[in-house]
């Protein structure tokens, strides 16, 4: 055996000494940093090799074919890597194998139909490769195969009975994220019995899968976006009670839930036309997201049953739904929340001060109801918040100024209600903001100059690569509480809604209030922010000079303001900026030339009498041109590169007369210096009629 996992090696080095090849069973090169080709000196090895892990490399290329000279070989693992090329047919010589795991690569081409002939195969797992063409029907002779991962592919075609003829000892298979359609028949009774389904993403509508039913093993099953316009049957709630995660999400299924009491522990029905009031739930549901159908009745009497008093869900999503009546104010039985969105019901009434007690609560969505009165203060016994959302309500009063507490806060969005009063100072201590909106509503005064300090907008968002766990087999995990944070925002005068990528969202919108005075320099420091929205207030004074410094800006929105004077030229530097609008102000001057601000049409800059240039159709004359920092048709580089000019010139004559002065007062120099040029007249015509490569070679004779 030869086992070296885990040890950032760098080089396959077939030259071990302590190694006997000849005898070697076992090779275990998993998780190192070889980032070259598969060396061909597999078919070196003993024809016995039994094992061999190469997975969680960076090996690239294709396969070798001497791998496929390892006729004893029982495990394959090749995933996570960078492997490219087709799987070749001469695959069916492996007739020992048992496991074979090539996910994660960048294999292409077709599926070999020799597939069929590795009769002891237990486990093959291609997922998330770029496979493409039909599924071979020869797959269906794998009678001992229990694992079938193809999912993450470009397949295409049929997936019928013929597929799994003799599949019996099937327990898993994913076909999920490819253009396959899953056709079988309405009686059809599988020769399996399955513990994971995962067919997302792929077509098994519109008709809803009835063969489920013969499958009493299930622990998860994955179906969402599979084109399912169906009613849900029946005997289908029952027959899920086993069942731990369940995501019916995106279809069309139609049904009454009103009675049915769900137990798994992850269940996703999100965008589908489900009505009835709130199901009932047992004490194994963790989250349940039902968001985007059409379930109504009271809140309070789903929140409040004595059958959810001993509840254990994390994760409640009934948002975008019929809901009713006031917030109820029996949230003691709801302490394990950790997520709530109640968003874009009818729910009306005040916000309860019991809501306070949800102390594990990260995240609070109330938006678009017809809640009224202010915050409760009882919110800031929720310390670990990190997202507030209740905009588009009735709520009124004063931002608290308690809400600088909640240091955890990375979003918080109290748009279009009628908070008054001031923008509370306190909300600069939200380091980790990055989304403020308080648009629409009636707030006065200055903006605060210390909003610099939200070091959320000044510091880059890491990226971190989606990281995936895998059993020995390479199998993936799947792993519960796959909900995603989601926010609908008007970066761009549209509304946007985002989910995955919400974290890279820094946004700050005040727009239409009535807030005052300069907009403050300062803000120039926030360096990460994309989205700038202050317009519809009554700020005056001059755009900040340095606003240029904010190179991540996309969207910037001063529009209908009394802001004065000239366009600052550092804006023409924004190259990332796609939406400008600074309408109806009252700024002056010519429109500064740059590779952005001419591309936007006359609307960004319309209302503004005294602002002249392309794109407006008033020409500027030539008073109003030399207002601008820079000469007529000059931009700041032009500018630069005349001082440049202008220091060089000054420089030339010092020099020049340094060198007369010297020639002049001594005799000995100016001797030599005349006769050094006598002996160069020569070089001096040759350059005045070769070209350069012949006066290189005549300056090089002349020693130069």
């Amino acid at each position: 055996m030869l086992f070296a996992s885990d040890c950032e090696l760098v080089n396959l080095n077939p030259s071990l000494g302590f190694v006997n090849f000849t005898s070697l069973q076992y090779l275990d090169l998993f998780n190192n940093l070889f980032s070259h080709e598969i060396p061909n000196w597999f078919s070196n090895l003993t024809t016995s090799l039994l094992y061999l892990d190469l997975a969680r490399n960076y090996l690239r290329g294709e396969i070798p074919t001497s791998i496929f000279n390892l006729q004893k070989l029982d495990s394959l693992f090749l995933y996570s890597n960078k492997i490219i090329g087709k799987i070749p047919e001469s695959l069916g010589q492996l007739k020992h194998l048992t496991y074979l795991n090539m996910l994660d690569n960048s294999f292409s081409g077709p599926i070999p139909s020799s597939i069929g002939n590795l009769s002891y195969l237990e486990g093959l797992w291609l997922s998330e490769n770029q496979l493409n063409g039909t599924i071979p029907k020869t797959i269906g002779l794998l009678s001992n195969l229990e694992y079938l991962f193809v999912g993450d592919n470009f397949l295409t075609g049929t997936v019928d009975e013929g597929h799994f003829t003799k599949l019996s000892k099937l327990e898993y298979l994913d076909i999920s994220h490819t253009h396959l359609f899953f056709n079988v028949k309405s009686n059809w009774v599988p020769p399996f019995q399955l513990t994971t389904i995962t067919m997302s993403s792929c077509k098994i509508g519109p008709n809803f899968p009835m063969w489920l039913q013969t499958q009493r093993s299930v622990r998860h099953l994955l179906l969402s976006k599979s084109e399912i316009s169906d009613k849900a049957p029946g005997w289908f709630w029952n027959w899920t009670s086993n069942i731990k995660i369940i995501d019916l999400s995106d279809n069309q299924i139609e049904g009454d839930v009103s009675e049915i009491v769900l137990n798994s522990h992850f269940i996703n029905l999100r965008s589908n036309h489900f009505k009835g009031q709130m199901p009932q739930l047992s004490t194994n549901v963790q989250e349940l997201n039902i968001a985007n159908n059409s379930i109504s009745g009271p809140i309070s009497s789903f929140m409040c049953q004595k059958m959810n008093r001993k509840n254990q869900v994390m994760v409640l999503d009934a948002s975008n739904n019929l809901l009713t009546g006031a917030l109820p104010h029996c949230w003691k039985y709801w302490q394990s929340l950790t997520h709530l969105d109640l968003g874009s019901n009818d729910i009306s009434g005040r916000i309860p001060y019991s809501l306070g007690s949800l102390v594990a609560l990260q995240s609070l969505h109330l938006q678009n109801n017809s809640i009224s009165g202010d915050i409760p203060s009882s919110l800031k016994k929720c310390s670990n918040l990190s997202l507030i959302d209740i905009g588009e309500n009735l709520l009124s009063g004063a931002i608290p100024p308690w809400i600088g507490e909640m240091t955890n806060l990375t979003i918080l969005r109290l748009t279009s209600n009628g908070f008054k009063g001031h923008i509370p100072l306190q909300i600069c201590q939200l380091s980790s903001l990055i989304v403020l909106d308080l648009a629409n509503n009636s707030l006065s005064g200055h903006i605060p100059n210390c909003l610099k300090n939200i070091s959320a907008m000044t510091i880059p968002t890491p990226r971190f690569e989606a990281q995936y766990s895998y059993d020995y087999l390479g199998g993936l995990y799947y792993y519960g509480g796959t909900y995603l944070e989601n926010l609908k925002l008007v970066p761009k005068g549209l509304e946007l809604e985002y989910e995955e990528n919400l974290g890279f969202v820094k946004m700050i919108d005040l727009s239409s209030n009535n807030l005052s005075g300069s907009i403050p320099s300062e803000i120039s420091v926030l360096s990460e922010l994309c989205f700038l929205n202050l317009s519809r207030n009554q700020l005056i004074g001059k755009i900040p000079e340095k606003i240029g410094i904010m190179k991540k800006l996309e969207s910037i929105d001063l529009s209908q303001n009394h802001l004065s004077g000239e366009i600052p030229l550092s804006l023409s530097s924004l190259t990332f900026l796609s939406r400008l609008n600074l309408s109806y102000n009252n700024l002056s001057g010519k429109i500064p030339l740059g590779s952005q601000l001419q591309t936007f049409d006359a609307f960004s800059y319309i209302g503004n009498p005294q602002l002249c240039g392309n794109p407006l159709p008033k020409n500027c004359t030539i008073g109003e041109e030399s207002q601008n920092r820079t000469p007529i048709g000059k931009t700041e580089e032009d500018s630069n590169n005349s001082n440049f000019y202008i220091g060089m010139g000054v420089g030339f004559a010092v020099g020049f007369w340094t060198v007369c002065g010297v020639l002049f007062f001594n005799r000995t120099w100016r001797h030599a210096y005349f006769k050094f040029f006598d002996d160069m007249k020569d070089c001096i015509y040759v350059a005045t009629v070769l070209n350069v490569n012949w006066l290189l070679e005549k300056l090089r004779s002349c020693h130069l």
